[in-house]
């Protein structure tokens, strides 16, 4: 049973305090002379003067504190979802204003230490090491054309495509979002290239894994770039050794 589902099924929820008044829908059952406004956004054009504001919210939380699904209603107002905020982000809830729910979450996520990522085993640093990824990596950190990357592999850009992407997993990196850039600093952090070595910067498509023929991988990386298109005059370079 979710939370929601807890707090409206509860026995006594139809005895809540912010529950509507029979005869007054827009007033409090618990008091006929505050407006359900109170545990809410006020819906009065132009709102309230600040002092009634607050003590219309003191009247309301007051009567949170005396109402049965008390503990119900925080547990349900208190939930945080996926995108970082609150459930119910305006408004009182278990007694607890919308500013104090937004406090309580921010220490929560503070006072939690940041988990870090969890650096790469042994075995996958070894398949990472193959003299044909070490040769991809040089190049990469020499290059930020596809094109360009595969020519000083020595190898041609589907393979050299192939081994980005392989680099990305053995690392632990998400190749769908990780940058070139990214990728050359684990891979320095884990020596497999040397500390020294110069990486040039990232150019219009910082992909690591390398392009996607449909795009996406791109666009996900560098959305405000323009798709990228060869020079008709521009010579296909051969696959040979690096100098």
């Amino acid at each position: 049973m979710n939370a929601r589902h807890a707090l409206t099924e509860h026995r006594h929820y139809a005895y809540r305090g912010c529950a509507p008044d029979p005869d007054q829908p827009t007033q409090s059952a618990a008091d006929p002379n505050l407006p359900l406004d109170a545990w809410t956004t006020s819906t009065v054009d132009g709102g309230l003067p600040q002092r009634e504001r607050v003590e219309q919210q003191k009247a309301a939380r007051a009567i949170c504190g005396r109402c049965p699904v008390l503990d119900a209603c925080r547990a349900y107002g208190n939930i945080a979802i996926p995108g970082g905020g609150l459930v119910e982000p305006v408004g009182i809830w278990g007694g607890q204003t919308a500013l104090n729910r937004h406090r309580a979450l921010i220490a929560l996520r503070t006072a939690q230490p940041a988990t870090a990522e969890p650096a790469p085993s042994p075995g996958r640093i070894a398949e990472a090491g193959t003299v044909a990824k070490l040769r991809v990596l040089r190049a990469l950190a020499r290059e930020t054309d596809t094109e360009l990357v595969a020519y000083r592999a020595g190898m041609d850009v589907r393979t050299a495509n192939w081994h980005r992407a392989n680099l990305c997993t053995l690392l632990g990196l998400d190749k769908e979002t990780t940058t070139r850039e990214q990728l050359l600093g684990v891979a320095k952090a884990n020596r497999l290239l040397p500390a020294n070595v110069r990486i040039v910067p990232d150019g219009r498509w910082p992909i690591a894994a390398g392009p996607t023929t449909d795009g996406a991988r791109q666009r996900r990386l560098a959305p405000d770039s323009p798709s990228p298109s060869r020079c008709p005059s521009c010579p296909t370079p051969a696959p040979r050794p690096p100098p």
